[in-house]
């Protein structure tokens, strides 16, 4: 179903002519200003954009971001209080977090919030139907056909989100440290993960890990994946148990029809190659990022609202 959002209403004589779209997640924070033409003038990075792990923290990428974005673009003449801007973000599938950020007393001319998961999908098929999985520090499956949304997963960790970045760290560390209590055999990734955190026995590595974040687990997945890859037994169980609930969640996707599906996120390039592979076959390369499905999304919800108000002033006369 084309939805049309490229169509620009804007020209370049005043600051309505840019856009800001924002992608916020678990560990970062990007943003980009675009034109009228929907080109990409500049991005910006900074810290994590989840509610779900602190409002301060994801406000203040937010904003930081979207300054990062104008100084990279050369406009840094232009107030964020003139601007319309696309926030996506992970956590506000919650409605106690959406109504939160919705709350937030913002610097830009008017905000358009949806989840991380909508925008994702906008973007990877350039605002037409589709579906996505997300493969990052968390894990998900989002499908967005003829109007309606679907979710699958995106629970959270360390409840939820199997198959993601995260919950492949922290199975590194739970048979890090079962073989050290000699319940199993040792694995490869003994030496790694001990190394990376700069520990020397299991008490270590309990005091290291106890109470980090999803992003800190993270961290670890590739060595999970870099053991696998050289055989390692314990790194192929994990991986092959990570790899089939992702093909779980596509088959399900795969039930609502969508014209096409994506798989994105930063853990993307070393899991898809451990997926089905009639199921890798099936996938197609995500059209833009997630932050440019911001856009999109924005420019879609202000032509809802002056079609609205064009709408109630035609009512009036």
């Amino acid at each position: 179903m084309k939805k049309n959002f490229e169509v620009s209403m804007f020209t370049s004589s005043d600051n309505n002519a840019f856009f800001l779209g924002i992608d916020g997640g678990g560990s970062k924070c990007k943003a980009i200003v675009v034109n009228a033409n929907n080109e990409i003038l500049g991005t910006g990075i900074s810290g994590p954009g989840n509610p779900l792990h602190g409002f301060e923290q994801a406000t203040n990428s937010i904003t930081e971001s979207a300054k990062f974005a104008l100084k990279d673009a050369g406009l840094e003449h232009v107030k964020l209080n003139e601007l319309n801007v696309g926030v996506g973000l992970a956590g506000v599938n919650l409605p106690v977090l959406f109504e939160q950020m919705q709350a937030w007393q913002h610097p830009f001319k008017q905000m358009f919030l949806a989840t991380d998961l909508l925008v994702a999908c906008l973007g990877a098929h350039q605002g037409e139907d589709g579906a996505v999985i997300i493969s990052g520090t968390g894990s998900c499956g989002f499908s967005y056909v003829d109007g309606h949304e679907f979710m699958i997963g995106a629970h959270g960790f360390p409840h939820g989100d199997k198959g993601s970045g995260a919950w492949f760290g922290l199975q590194a560390v739970k048979q890090v440290l079962l073989s050290l209590d000699g319940i199993v055999q040792p694995s490869i990734m003994n030496d790694v993960v001990l190394t990376k955190l700069d520990c020397k026995n299991d008490t270590a590595l309990v005091e290291a890990v106890a109470g980090k974040a999803a992003t800190y687990y993270a961290q670890l997945a590739n060595l999970v994946f870099d053991a696998a890859e050289q055989g390692d037994k314990v790194a192929l169980a994990i991986v092959a148990e990570g790899a089939e609930y992702i093909n779980s969640i596509a088959r399900i996707l795969w039930t609502k029809q969508p014209p096409r599906m994506s798989m994105i996120g930063g853990l993307t390039p070393r899991l898809e190659p451990w997926l089905d592979k009639g199921l890798q076959a099936q996938l197609s390369a995500p059209l833009h990022a997630p932050e440019y499905g911001s856009v999109l999304f924005a420019r879609q919800e202000l032509v809802k609202q002056q079609g609205l108000i064009e709408s109630l002033s035609t009512s009036l006369v």
